[in-house]
């Protein structure tokens, strides 16, 4: 035992990867919003060859939790990449505001690079994230994030010879897991076809042109989003329907039409349904082989991002039938890219991972139905109150225009009508987090000035507001809504759910590990989704990510 070990300091992380003990792939798979109970939920109506053989034959962690207080995409994303929290990666939110700029940001903009595909950025008219429509230009890198990911690693330990790729339907679900070094593509709704920057690509790779040139999205022209069950067979009862979201046209209830191909919000529905995870599991099925991943020296690298289930829950909440057929629907097109993996890699060669960036709470409706009362919206408006503008009127002798904007989960002053009026802007911090908390449905106002002191009461949920700060990106004060209670306005559009809390149910996920050298176990002790990236580190014998605060899962890595 001595001798193995210290015949393993011996041997270069480069040559170690090499050797026919390691993986010949790494898959890593995230599902959007995946809360760590829909597995167990839904798990009835799976198959035996998607998430149930992941839950059935892997290593499954059933109590893992962010430690972070902004549950957005791209925050669990870079997390999941980087094996840190905000605080050392920098992505604070889905947008921030760049003081250097004086403007909102969105994550993975860079007008240093621009789109391959003429066309293909965000059509603002009909985009319904409003975080995209943030962007002032099309181009998109992962320059933004602050630290190296477990993808950025594996490329420095094989001097570039392994193969490195990300693919979503979001931009920033693919960048963030690609890391600086890889390859990522994303599903462009402007353009319906799967695109990417000239960051990565100066032309695309002859294979991506092909499938783009299929019009695979079209199949779903003038065909309907339907049941794949009968109706008595799904886990719980529908529910009254009127809290979910009618986007134009697509229904609060089954069947939910997709419309031609040429109607303008027909990549819009693709993406909020069963379609886009499809969609996506075909292109990255294509890469694999085409790519020819799994066949080389060094282990290579696959992500797949599932996206469609975040969008189901918004229009419709985790509790609908929506919900249950998507995951029903996703299940099989797991089962799908995991029987690609096998016949070009081998399910036993495969290193497989599967997460999700964030959870997500119930529709208010929903819970109230039950008995509850404290389930509620918050109206954003009630933010910058008039006795709050009073006060900094009475107080400092400011006015409305120091309070720039809020961007969840932060309010931004504006430092330059602050400082030039002379006084404290610790103090106008303290101001508007005293005025937050005498509103209904605030819970924490906490100021950047008692972060950066350490000067926040030593509790969990305060933990994960600090571990959210970053003194380039975040706010002035962080605001955390009451257990339950959230905006429910995603740019005009009233939705059924969303998430972004530090509450339990936006934190929580699943974390499984299965394929190569993997022993089925059920571990039930609390771990967080940050020690993904440490412990693929460790079982491929590379550097951790340079800010990865995760711990290696032993239960994974000691066979």
């Amino acid at each position: 035992m001595h001798y193995v070990a210290l015949a393993s300091v011996l041997i270069t992380p480069a040559l170690s990867l090499a050797s026919e003990q390691k993986p010949k792939l790494v898959l890593q798979i995230t599902v959007d919003a995946l809360r760590g109970d829909l597995l167990e939920r839904y798990k009835a109506n799976f198959g035996k060859d998607g998430f149930r053989y992941l839950m059935d034959d892997g290593t499954y962690y059933t109590n893992a939790y962010y430690q972070h207080g902004n549950t957005e995409t791209i925050v669990g994303h870079v997390s999941l990449a980087t094996g840190a929290p905000p605080n050392v990666h920098g992505m604070v939110g889905n947008v921030w505001y760049d003081r250097n700029e004086k403007r909102l940001v969105y994550n993975v903009e860079d007008g240093n690079y621009s789109m391959l595909s003429s066309g293909a950025g965000v059509n603002k008219s009909t985009e319904i994230d409003p975080t995209q429509k943030v962007a002032t230009q099309d181009g998109r890198s992962p320059n933004p994030i602050l630290s190296t990911t477990f993808s950025d690693e594996l490329a420095i330990a094989t001097n570039g010879e392994s193969k490195i790729f990300s693919v979503s339907v979001k931009d920033r679900g693919a960048i963030s897991l690609g890391g600086h070094s890889g390859k990522a593509f994303w599903f462009s709704k402007a353009g319906s076809e799967f695109v990417t920057s000239n960051y990565y690509y100066d032309a695309y790779p002859n294979w991506v042109t092909a499938w783009n040139e299929k019009k695979l999205p079209n199949q779903y022209s003038g065909t309907r989003w339907e049941l794949s069950l009968p109706a008595d067979q799904y886990t719980l009862k529908e529910s009254n329907p009127d809290y979910k979201v009618d986007l134009a046209g697509f229904k609060r209830s089954f069947p939910h039409p997709y419309g031609p191909a040429s109607y303008k919000y027909y990549t819009t529905m693709l993406t909020l349904s069963p379609a886009g995870d499809e969609l996506t599991e075909d292109f990255a099925s294509t890469l694999l082989k085409e790519e020819n991943l799994g066949q080389g020296k060094f282990t290579d690298y696959l992500a797949v991002s599932f996206s469609a289930n975040d969008y189901v829950i918004h229009m419709y909440g985790p509790t609908s039938l929506e919900a249950e057929d998507n995951l029903i629907r996703l299940d099989k097109t797991i089962a799908k890219l995991l029987k690609s993996v096998d016949k070009q890699v081998g399910l036993e060669n495969t290193l497989i991972v599967l997460s999700a960036d964030h959870g997500a709470p119930e529709a208010p409706a929903v819970v109230n139905a039950l008995g509850a009362s404290q389930s509620s919206t918050f109206d954003q408006k009630k933010l910058i109150s008039p006795t709050l503008l009073s006060r900094l009127k009475i107080e400092f002798g400011l006015g409305e225009d120091a309070i720039r904007l809020y961007a969840q989960p932060y309010i931004y002053l504006n430092h330059d009508v602050i400082k030039k009026k002379g006084v404290s802007l610790e103090k106008v911090q303290k101001a508007v987090a005293e005025e937050l908390l005498k509103i209904k449905g605030i819970a924490y106002a906490v100021t950047s000035s008692d972060i950066e002191k350490n000067q926040v009461p030593n509790t969990h949920t305060m933990q994960l507001v600090k571990n959210n700060y970053h003194p380039l990106r975040s706010g002035d004060v962080y605001v955390v809504y009451q257990p339950r209670n959230f905006i429910n306005d995603m740019d005009g559009l009233t939705i059924a759910s969303t998430h972004g809390s530090p509450w339990r149910y936006d934190t929580y996920v699943p974390v499984i590990f299965a394929g190569y050298n993997i022993d089925d176990e059920k571990i039930s002790r609390e771990i967080t989704p940050y020690d993904i990236a440490p412990t693929l580190s460790s079982i491929l014998g590379i550097t951790q990510p340079s800010g990865a605060t995760g711990k290696v899962l032993t239960e994974v890595t000691q066979h």
